[in-house]
């Protein structure tokens, strides 16, 4: 857990300007993907008996197509959920509009949820009706569940793309340059990706990094033998 400083300066910067969700699980979501589907190709067309040009162009053709595609998609969702976060305080600022009273009581209560009573209350659910972009940004969070950063729908769609792009090419490797064994390095190439990118989730968990890795893993391999099992059905 990295330490940071509590000085009055550094406290008025950090949560006046919060980092939000950031790309991290974006980052994840298309780096396990890429190296999935990717070696999931790889071994339903080895395990079919087809040639390593075959595997390359089908490969190349995932990674590309499917990770614009994942990319495409991580940003229409994420601009979905901007979007409504967007109508939901216009939906507010209409309620404060027409019903002052019943949201300063809304207002009220989830202060009270927060542990605030009696005087202390009052003054608060006061301080923050009195400024109307702080009562909405307290209703989107209290009321709706939502946080007070906006997602960023491109950041997200460039980094799944990226992910995937990067680790969707290493079952490749092997075929691309010709190793003997190609399949055999593939695999072990890919076991290895899906491990680093449980290993790295676990700077941002609780999880021992070896469990992460493993749990990562085992996720990825268990797509990777059905898919070499298909594979098998058709081998000539």
């Amino acid at each position: 857990m990295t330490d940071h400083s509590h000085s009055p300066d550094a406290i008025a910067a950090r949560i006046g300007a919060p980092p939000g969700r950031g790309v991290l699980r974006d980052i994840v979501y298309g780096g396990i993907d890429g190296s999935v589907t990717t070696f999931a190709i790889v071994a339903g067309v080895a395990g079919a008996g087809l040639s390593p040009f075959v595997i390359v162009a089908l490969g190349l053709a995932n990674v590309l197509a499917d990770g614009f595609s994942m990319a495409a998609g991580n940003y229409s969702g994420t601009k979905a959920e901007l979007d409504n976060i967007r109508r939901l305080r216009v939906v507010e600022e209409r309620h404060i509009a027409r019903y002052p009273e019943g949201e300063r009581l809304e207002v009220r209560e989830i202060l009270a949820q927060k542990g605030l009573s009696g005087d202390v209350l009052e003054q608060a659910t006061d301080a923050i009706t009195a400024n109307r972009e702080n009562w909405v940004a307290l209703m989107i969070e209290g009321e709706y569940g939502l946080g007070s950063v906006d997602p960023h729908p491109m950041r997200a769609a460039l980094a799944t793309f990226a992910a995937f792009l990067v680790a969707g090419m290493i079952p490749l490797l092997p075929f691309l340059f010709g190793l003997a064994e190609a399949f055999t390095v593939s695999a072990w190439m890919t076991g290895a990706v899906f491990f680093a990118i449980g290993t790295m989730k676990s700077f941002w968990s609780l999880a021992p990094w070896w469990r992460s890795g493993l749990e990562t893993l085992a996720i990825g391999g268990a797509a990777a033998l059905i898919a070499y099992g298909v594979g098998l059905l058709f081998h000539a």
